[in-house]
């Protein structure tokens, strides 16, 4: 199984939170994986700029549309694995269908702190064999309005 890393850096645009979650990245499939279930195995997020004592939400859920935002392409972890058939959507102007009480990492956090998420094996994130069914990785604050970043390992 190929791994890969996708993240909303590689968009070359950023994206600031606000006091409703915004995605800052977007994992989903589509017809052509309609076979594979990607399973993220290793998430960190984290903002820029300078640092203060602010509450950010980070959050992890499940999106049933894609979303509108830039394109972000996987990179394959080993070089020699083909490209990856998951779609990586980035900084979204347009927020997906996220699916109600779906939120599979909810963490409340200062500002000042990264979180790493890497699961026990097996426990791992499962996106659906579902055509544009993903998750959708977002970030919300009442005090800070700055850019945020998250990045995620996931295989096919």
């Amino acid at each position: 199984m190929p791994d890969f890393s996708a993240s909303n850096e590689l968009a070359g645009t950023k994206q600031a939170i606000a006091s409703t979650y915004k995605t800052l990245l977007g994992l989903s499939v589509s017809s052509a994986v309609a076979l594979r279930r990607p399973r993220i195995f290793d998430v960190i997020f984290g903002v820029e700029g300078t640092p203060s004592d602010q509450a950010i939400v980070w959050d992890a859920s499940r999106s049933t549309t894609l979303g509108t935002g830039t394109g972000a392409t996987p990179n394959p972890i080993d070089p020699a694995d083909p490209a990856a058939l998951t779609v990586a959507t980035a900084n979204l102007t347009v927020e997906p269908t996220v699916t109600a009480s779906s939120n599979l990492l909810p963490a409340a956090v200062n500002q000042r702190a990264t979180i790493r998420w890497v699961p026990t094996p097996g426990k791992e994130l499962v996106i659906p064999a579902t055509n544009l069914a993903g998750i959708a990785f977002r970030a919300k604050s009442s005090g800070y309005t700055g850019f945020a970043n998250v990045m995620a390992m996931f295989n096919e």
